[in-house]
Protein backbone atom coordinates (compact mmCIF):
# COMPACT_ATOMS: atom_id res chain seq x y z
CA UNK A 1 0.00 0.00 0.00
CA UNK A 2 1.21 3.19 -0.91
CA UNK A 3 2.47 6.04 2.41
CA UNK A 4 0.62 8.49 2.82
CA UNK A 5 1.47 12.21 4.71
CA UNK A 6 -0.54 12.53 7.98
CA UNK A 7 -3.90 14.21 7.64
CA UNK A 8 -3.64 17.93 8.64
CA UNK A 9 -7.32 17.61 8.59
CA UNK A 10 -7.93 15.16 11.06
CA UNK A 11 -6.05 15.49 13.87
CA UNK A 12 -4.10 12.70 15.61
CA UNK A 13 -6.59 11.74 18.81
CA UNK A 14 -4.40 12.35 21.79
CA UNK A 15 -3.99 9.87 24.78
CA UNK A 16 -6.75 10.29 27.66
CA UNK A 17 -5.68 12.19 30.22
CA UNK A 18 -5.13 9.40 33.00
CA UNK A 19 -6.78 10.38 36.32
CA UNK A 20 -3.52 10.94 38.14
CA UNK A 21 -1.05 12.98 36.05
CA UNK A 22 1.92 11.13 34.62
CA UNK A 23 4.79 10.75 37.71
CA UNK A 24 7.30 13.22 34.70
CA UNK A 25 4.71 15.64 34.28
CA UNK A 26 3.98 16.04 37.72
CA UNK A 27 7.65 16.53 38.29
CA UNK A 28 7.88 19.28 35.69
CA UNK A 29 5.46 20.98 37.42
CA UNK A 30 6.56 21.21 40.43
CA UNK A 31 10.21 22.32 39.28
CA UNK A 32 8.61 25.04 37.49
CA UNK A 33 6.42 26.21 40.52
CA UNK A 34 9.96 25.73 42.38
CA UNK A 35 11.67 27.53 39.74
CA UNK A 36 8.80 30.48 39.68
CA UNK A 37 8.93 30.44 43.64
CA UNK A 38 12.42 30.98 44.13
CA UNK A 39 12.54 33.61 41.54
CA UNK A 40 9.80 35.39 43.55
CA UNK A 41 11.65 34.67 47.12
CA UNK A 42 14.81 36.42 45.73
CA UNK A 43 13.10 39.25 44.97
CA UNK A 44 16.07 40.81 43.34
CA UNK A 45 14.01 42.04 40.41
CA UNK A 46 17.94 41.34 38.11
CA UNK A 47 18.63 37.79 38.32
CA UNK A 48 15.52 35.88 38.05
CA UNK A 49 13.57 37.91 40.58
CA UNK A 50 9.85 38.80 41.33
CA UNK A 51 10.12 41.47 38.54
CA UNK A 52 12.06 39.64 35.86
CA UNK A 53 8.98 37.29 36.60
CA UNK A 54 6.30 39.31 36.52
CA UNK A 55 7.86 40.87 33.00
CA UNK A 56 8.38 37.32 31.83
CA UNK A 57 4.46 36.93 32.13
CA UNK A 58 3.37 40.38 30.91
CA UNK A 59 4.58 39.19 27.43
CA UNK A 60 2.61 36.13 27.27
CA UNK A 61 -0.70 37.36 25.94
CA UNK A 62 0.78 39.25 23.72
CA UNK A 63 2.82 37.14 22.24
CA UNK A 64 0.22 34.77 21.45
CA UNK A 65 -1.95 37.26 19.54
CA UNK A 66 1.48 38.42 17.38
CA UNK A 67 1.41 34.33 16.61
CA UNK A 68 -1.78 33.85 15.82
CA UNK A 69 -1.62 36.78 13.02
CA UNK A 70 1.80 36.46 11.67
CA UNK A 71 3.00 33.18 12.57
CA UNK A 72 4.39 30.87 9.32
CA UNK A 73 2.34 28.93 6.91
CA UNK A 74 3.98 25.76 8.37
CA UNK A 75 3.19 21.64 7.23
CA UNK A 76 4.16 20.54 11.06
CA UNK A 77 1.63 23.28 12.00
CA UNK A 78 -0.90 21.65 9.91
CA UNK A 79 -1.47 18.46 12.34
CA UNK A 80 -1.59 17.28 15.46
CA UNK A 81 -0.04 13.79 14.91
CA UNK A 82 2.86 13.60 17.75
CA UNK A 83 4.85 11.22 15.08
CA UNK A 84 5.46 13.89 12.82
CA UNK A 85 5.43 16.88 14.70
CA UNK A 86 8.88 15.03 16.63
CA UNK A 87 10.08 14.43 13.06
CA UNK A 88 9.94 18.23 12.50
CA UNK A 89 11.87 18.85 15.57
CA UNK A 90 14.69 16.43 15.42
CA UNK A 91 15.34 17.84 11.28
CA UNK A 92 14.57 21.59 12.65
CA UNK A 93 17.75 20.89 14.89
CA UNK A 94 20.37 23.36 13.34
CA UNK A 95 19.13 23.26 10.01
CA UNK A 96 16.73 26.07 8.44
CA UNK A 97 12.83 25.88 8.34
CA UNK A 98 13.50 26.47 4.19
CA UNK A 99 15.67 23.46 4.05
CA UNK A 100 13.68 21.13 6.23
CA UNK A 101 10.29 21.40 4.62
CA UNK A 102 10.85 19.00 1.96
CA UNK A 103 12.95 16.56 3.33
CA UNK A 104 10.48 16.53 6.56
CA UNK A 105 7.44 15.94 3.59
CA UNK A 106 9.64 12.97 1.94
CA UNK A 107 10.48 11.37 5.18
CA UNK A 108 6.51 11.02 6.24
CA UNK A 109 5.89 9.73 2.81
CA UNK A 110 8.51 6.96 3.03
CA UNK A 111 7.91 6.39 7.20
CA UNK A 112 4.39 7.42 7.87
CA UNK A 113 4.31 6.02 11.42
CA UNK A 114 6.70 4.85 13.82
CA UNK A 115 6.43 1.65 12.99
CA UNK A 116 7.59 1.60 9.23
CA UNK A 117 10.81 3.90 10.59
CA UNK A 118 11.36 1.07 13.61
CA UNK A 119 11.40 -1.52 10.44
CA UNK A 120 13.48 0.47 8.45
CA UNK A 121 16.84 -0.72 7.97
CA UNK A 122 19.48 2.20 8.49
CA UNK A 123 20.84 2.73 5.25
CA UNK A 124 17.65 3.14 3.76
CA UNK A 125 16.95 5.89 6.81
CA UNK A 126 20.18 7.88 5.90
CA UNK A 127 19.23 7.90 2.04
CA UNK A 128 15.83 9.38 2.92
CA UNK A 129 18.07 11.68 5.21
CA UNK A 130 20.95 12.80 2.96
CA UNK A 131 21.80 16.10 2.38
CA UNK A 132 20.42 17.50 5.74
CA UNK A 133 23.57 16.42 7.37
CA UNK A 134 24.20 15.81 10.96
CA UNK A 135 23.35 11.90 10.55
CA UNK A 136 23.32 10.92 14.30
CA UNK A 137 19.71 12.75 14.27
CA UNK A 138 18.84 10.40 11.78
CA UNK A 139 20.43 7.36 13.64
CA UNK A 140 18.81 8.45 17.16
CA UNK A 141 15.28 8.36 15.25
CA UNK A 142 15.22 5.15 14.42
CA UNK A 143 17.35 4.01 17.52
CA UNK A 144 13.90 5.82 19.43
CA UNK A 145 11.00 4.56 16.98
CA UNK A 146 12.57 0.91 17.89
CA UNK A 147 12.20 2.04 21.64
CA UNK A 148 8.78 3.32 20.96
CA UNK A 149 7.63 0.86 19.67
CA UNK A 150 9.24 -2.07 21.96
CA UNK A 151 8.35 0.11 25.09
CA UNK A 152 5.29 2.31 24.26
CA UNK A 153 3.18 -0.04 22.16
CA UNK A 154 4.10 2.54 18.93
CA UNK A 155 2.72 5.24 20.42
CA UNK A 156 5.35 7.92 21.47
CA UNK A 157 5.27 8.99 25.11
CA UNK A 158 3.57 12.31 26.10
CA UNK A 159 4.98 13.53 29.48
CA UNK A 160 8.51 14.94 29.38
CA UNK A 161 10.32 12.45 31.56
CA UNK A 162 9.48 9.35 29.23
CA UNK A 163 10.54 11.48 25.98
CA UNK A 164 13.96 12.19 27.55
CA UNK A 165 14.37 8.83 27.66
CA UNK A 166 14.74 7.94 24.51
CA UNK A 167 17.51 7.99 22.07
CA UNK A 168 18.31 11.43 21.10
CA UNK A 169 15.42 13.37 22.86
CA UNK A 170 16.89 15.86 25.02
CA UNK A 171 15.37 18.89 27.45
CA UNK A 172 14.79 20.98 24.67
CA UNK A 173 13.28 18.25 22.36
CA UNK A 174 10.95 16.75 24.44
CA UNK A 175 9.56 19.87 25.96
CA UNK A 176 8.70 20.68 21.90
CA UNK A 177 6.96 17.50 21.82
CA UNK A 178 5.06 17.48 24.85
CA UNK A 179 3.89 20.75 24.36
CA UNK A 180 3.02 20.90 20.76
CA UNK A 181 1.48 17.83 20.53
CA UNK A 182 0.50 17.44 23.82
CA UNK A 183 -0.62 20.55 25.38
CA UNK A 184 1.80 20.11 28.18
CA UNK A 185 3.14 22.92 30.16
CA UNK A 186 6.61 22.28 28.92
CA UNK A 187 9.35 24.75 28.98
CA UNK A 188 11.51 25.11 25.80
CA UNK A 189 15.05 26.72 25.21
CA UNK A 190 17.04 26.83 22.07
CA UNK A 191 18.86 29.72 20.01
CA UNK A 192 16.09 31.91 19.37
CA UNK A 193 14.29 31.06 22.78
CA UNK A 194 17.51 32.54 24.19
CA UNK A 195 17.98 35.63 21.86
CA UNK A 196 14.51 36.52 23.16
CA UNK A 197 15.30 36.71 26.73
CA UNK A 198 18.78 37.34 26.87
CA UNK A 199 17.16 41.33 25.28
CA UNK A 200 14.01 40.88 27.16
CA UNK A 201 15.59 40.89 30.33
CA UNK A 202 19.04 42.54 29.38
CA UNK A 203 21.10 39.70 29.96
CA UNK A 204 24.50 40.83 30.08
CA UNK A 205 26.18 37.69 31.45
CA UNK A 206 27.63 34.78 29.10
CA UNK A 207 24.66 32.59 28.07
CA UNK A 208 26.80 29.56 28.58
CA UNK A 209 26.93 30.31 32.04
CA UNK A 210 25.12 27.08 33.91
CA UNK A 211 24.02 29.53 36.10
CA UNK A 212 22.59 31.79 32.83
CA UNK A 213 21.28 28.35 31.28
CA UNK A 214 19.06 27.51 34.51
CA UNK A 215 17.93 31.03 34.77
CA UNK A 216 16.15 30.98 31.04
CA UNK A 217 15.16 27.46 31.71
CA UNK A 218 13.62 29.11 34.58
CA UNK A 219 12.27 32.37 32.70
CA UNK A 220 10.41 29.63 30.18
CA UNK A 221 9.21 27.27 33.32
CA UNK A 222 7.01 30.21 33.84
CA UNK A 223 6.27 31.72 31.20
CA UNK A 224 4.97 28.29 29.27
CA UNK A 225 2.06 27.75 32.29
CA UNK A 226 -1.07 28.30 31.09
CA UNK A 227 -3.47 28.01 28.31
CA UNK A 228 -1.99 26.96 24.55
CA UNK A 229 1.59 25.99 26.17
CA UNK A 230 2.48 24.73 22.78
CA UNK A 231 1.60 27.73 20.87
CA UNK A 232 3.50 29.77 23.36
CA UNK A 233 6.15 27.83 22.99
CA UNK A 234 6.00 28.33 19.15
CA UNK A 235 5.56 31.72 19.65
CA UNK A 236 8.83 32.18 21.11
CA UNK A 237 11.10 30.47 18.40
CA UNK A 238 8.97 32.52 15.73
CA UNK A 239 9.56 35.99 17.34
CA UNK A 240 13.52 35.01 17.06
CA UNK A 241 13.43 33.20 13.90
CA UNK A 242 11.68 36.11 12.29
CA UNK A 243 12.10 39.48 14.14
CA UNK A 244 14.33 39.28 16.71
CA UNK A 245 16.97 38.17 14.73
CA UNK A 246 20.65 37.78 15.71
CA UNK A 247 21.53 41.04 13.53
CA UNK A 248 19.38 44.12 12.26
CA UNK A 249 16.27 42.88 14.98
CA UNK A 250 13.30 44.15 13.77
CA UNK A 251 12.25 45.74 16.83
CA UNK A 252 9.48 48.46 15.35
CA UNK A 253 7.09 45.30 14.46
CA UNK A 254 8.01 43.13 17.79
CA UNK A 255 4.99 42.64 19.66
CA UNK A 256 6.53 42.89 23.11
CA UNK A 257 8.82 45.94 22.46
CA UNK A 258 7.33 47.47 25.42
CA UNK A 259 8.70 44.84 27.93
CA UNK A 260 11.97 44.91 26.38
CA UNK A 261 15.19 46.13 28.28
CA UNK A 262 17.37 45.92 26.01
CA UNK A 263 15.23 47.72 23.22
CA UNK A 264 15.36 50.30 26.54
CA UNK A 265 18.71 50.26 26.56
CA UNK A 266 19.66 51.02 23.05
CA UNK A 267 21.65 47.91 21.88
CA UNK A 268 19.58 44.42 21.43
CA UNK A 269 22.05 43.65 18.80
CA UNK A 270 24.93 43.32 21.31
CA UNK A 271 22.78 40.50 23.15
CA UNK A 272 23.06 37.53 23.69
CA UNK A 273 26.53 37.28 25.03
CA UNK A 274 28.92 34.41 24.66
CA UNK A 275 32.55 34.54 26.15
CA UNK A 276 33.81 31.25 25.73
CA UNK A 277 34.00 30.26 22.37
CA UNK A 278 34.98 26.06 21.37
CA UNK A 279 38.14 26.15 19.42
CA UNK A 280 37.99 24.69 16.00
CA UNK A 281 40.71 22.18 15.56
CA UNK A 282 42.91 22.18 12.15
CA UNK A 283 42.44 18.52 10.84
CA UNK A 284 45.08 16.95 7.55
CA UNK A 285 43.59 14.14 5.96
CA UNK A 286 43.84 12.11 2.46
CA UNK A 287 41.51 10.35 0.57
CA UNK A 288 41.94 8.21 -2.84
CA UNK A 289 39.84 7.57 -5.39
CA UNK A 290 40.71 3.97 -6.05
CA UNK A 291 39.44 2.44 -9.81
CA UNK A 292 38.65 -0.86 -10.69
CA UNK A 293 37.10 -1.27 -13.63
CA UNK A 294 34.90 1.94 -13.96
CA UNK A 295 34.17 1.51 -9.97
CA UNK A 296 35.42 3.03 -6.71
CA UNK A 297 36.29 1.88 -3.51
CA UNK A 298 33.89 3.13 -0.48
CA UNK A 299 34.17 2.61 2.84
CA UNK A 300 32.05 2.66 5.59
CA UNK A 301 32.93 4.70 9.40
CA UNK A 302 32.49 3.09 12.51
CA UNK A 303 28.79 3.56 14.37
CA UNK A 304 30.96 5.89 16.81
CA UNK A 305 33.05 9.50 16.43
CA UNK A 306 33.47 11.91 13.59
CA UNK A 307 30.91 10.93 10.15
CA UNK A 308 30.15 8.10 12.41
CA UNK A 309 28.35 5.09 9.84
CA UNK A 310 28.69 7.41 7.04
CA UNK A 311 30.38 6.09 3.33
CA UNK A 312 33.26 7.93 2.24
CA UNK A 313 36.38 7.24 -0.21
CA UNK A 314 39.25 5.33 1.56
CA UNK A 315 41.98 7.37 3.31
CA UNK A 316 43.60 8.89 6.58
CA UNK A 317 44.38 11.42 8.86
CA UNK A 318 47.77 12.64 8.17
CA UNK A 319 50.14 13.94 11.30
CA UNK A 320 51.92 16.77 11.73
CA UNK A 321 54.58 17.33 9.34
CA UNK A 322 53.70 14.73 7.22
CA UNK A 323 53.45 14.61 3.26
CA UNK A 324 50.54 13.47 1.99
CA UNK A 325 51.67 12.20 -1.72
CA UNK A 326 54.50 10.16 0.68
CA UNK A 327 52.12 8.96 3.40
CA UNK A 328 48.97 7.59 1.20
CA UNK A 329 50.07 4.65 0.01
CA UNK A 330 50.99 3.42 3.47
CA UNK A 331 47.41 4.85 4.58
CA UNK A 332 45.74 2.88 1.99
CA UNK A 333 47.86 -0.38 2.86
CA UNK A 334 46.97 -0.23 6.20
CA UNK A 335 43.26 0.75 6.24
CA UNK A 336 41.89 -1.09 2.62
CA UNK A 337 45.23 -3.66 1.79
CA UNK A 338 45.52 -2.22 -1.41
CA UNK A 339 48.59 -1.14 -3.23
CA UNK A 340 47.85 1.18 -6.02
CA UNK A 341 49.36 2.48 -9.13
CA UNK A 342 49.63 6.10 -11.36
CA UNK A 343 48.75 7.75 -7.96
CA UNK A 344 47.83 11.64 -8.72
CA UNK A 345 47.23 14.53 -6.63
CA UNK A 346 43.65 16.01 -7.79
CA UNK A 347 43.65 19.00 -5.42
CA UNK A 348 42.52 19.99 -1.87
CA UNK A 349 39.19 20.53 -0.64
CA UNK A 350 38.27 22.58 3.09
CA UNK A 351 35.16 21.27 5.39
CA UNK A 352 34.14 22.68 8.60
CA UNK A 353 32.84 20.30 11.03
CA UNK A 354 31.51 21.47 14.71
CA UNK A 355 34.72 21.70 16.23
CA UNK A 356 37.15 20.58 13.59
CA UNK A 357 38.30 22.47 10.17
CA UNK A 358 39.41 19.22 7.51
CA UNK A 359 42.24 19.98 4.97
CA UNK A 360 41.72 16.96 2.52
CA UNK A 361 43.96 15.99 0.15
CA UNK A 362 42.24 14.25 -2.36
CA UNK A 363 43.73 11.72 -4.96
CA UNK A 364 42.85 9.54 -7.85
CA UNK A 365 44.45 6.20 -8.26
CA UNK A 366 44.20 2.65 -10.03
CA UNK A 367 43.71 -0.82 -7.80
CA UNK A 368 45.98 -3.54 -8.98
CA UNK A 369 44.57 -6.04 -11.19
CA UNK A 370 42.70 -8.57 -9.14
CA UNK A 371 43.36 -6.83 -6.11
CA UNK A 372 40.83 -7.30 -3.13
CA UNK A 373 39.93 -5.06 -0.19
CA UNK A 374 40.88 -6.18 3.65
CA UNK A 375 39.36 -3.39 5.73
CA UNK A 376 40.78 -2.21 8.62
CA UNK A 377 39.10 0.20 11.02
CA UNK A 378 36.25 0.36 8.75
CA UNK A 379 33.00 -1.50 8.83
CA UNK A 380 32.33 -2.14 5.45
CA UNK A 381 33.21 -1.67 1.94
CA UNK A 382 31.59 -1.96 -1.74
CA UNK A 383 32.96 -1.54 -5.03
CA UNK A 384 30.34 1.50 -6.83
CA UNK A 385 29.77 3.32 -9.68
CA UNK A 386 29.80 7.36 -8.60
CA UNK A 387 26.38 7.74 -8.78
CA UNK A 388 25.88 4.97 -6.68
CA UNK A 389 28.04 6.63 -4.41
CA UNK A 390 26.38 9.57 -4.07
CA UNK A 391 23.22 7.75 -3.26
CA UNK A 392 24.74 6.52 0.53
CA UNK A 393 24.65 9.04 3.13
CA UNK A 394 28.42 10.49 3.21
CA UNK A 395 29.58 13.72 4.79
CA UNK A 396 29.96 17.27 3.00
CA UNK A 397 33.84 16.84 2.68
CA UNK A 398 33.20 13.33 0.91
CA UNK A 399 30.96 15.21 -1.12
CA UNK A 400 33.36 17.83 -2.33
CA UNK A 401 36.24 15.58 -3.00
CA UNK A 402 33.52 13.98 -5.53
CA UNK A 403 33.14 17.68 -7.00
CA UNK A 404 36.54 18.42 -6.92
CA UNK A 405 37.46 14.88 -9.29
CA UNK A 406 34.52 15.66 -11.53
CA UNK A 407 31.83 13.06 -10.37
CA UNK A 408 29.17 14.74 -9.35
CA UNK A 409 27.88 18.38 -10.26
CA UNK A 410 26.80 20.21 -7.23
CA UNK A 411 29.39 20.12 -3.82
CA UNK A 412 26.85 19.50 -1.73
CA UNK A 413 23.67 16.75 -1.48
CA UNK A 414 21.40 19.82 -0.29
CA UNK A 415 21.93 21.72 -3.43
CA UNK A 416 21.98 18.92 -5.64
CA UNK A 417 18.10 17.86 -4.07
CA UNK A 418 17.28 21.71 -4.73
CA UNK A 419 18.14 21.53 -8.11
CA UNK A 420 16.37 18.29 -8.66
CA UNK A 421 13.64 19.95 -7.09
CA UNK A 422 13.70 22.75 -9.81
CA UNK A 423 13.77 20.78 -12.39
CA UNK A 424 10.74 18.69 -11.18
Amino acid sequence: MKASMPDPTKPARAPKSPERPARGDARARAAKAAACGDARDRGDGGDGGDGEIASIRRVRDALLAWYDAHRRDLPWRRTRDPYAIWISEAMLQQTRVETVIPYWERFLARYPDVESLAGAAIDDVYAVWTGLGYYSRARNLKAAAESIVAEHGGALPNDVDALQQLPGVGRYTAGAVASIAFDREAPIVDGNVVRVFARLEDIREDIAEKAIVERLWALAACLVRGPRPGDLNQALMELGATLCTPKRPDCGACPVRAHCRATAVGDPESLPRRTKRTAVRPMRAVAVAIDRGGRLLAVRRPETGLMAGLWELPGGVLADGEEAKDRAPQILHEAVGLEVRELECIGRIEHVFTHRRLALEVFRAKALPGARARITGFTAHRWLEPDALLALAHAGSTRKALTLLGLCDEPSARAADAAARRVR
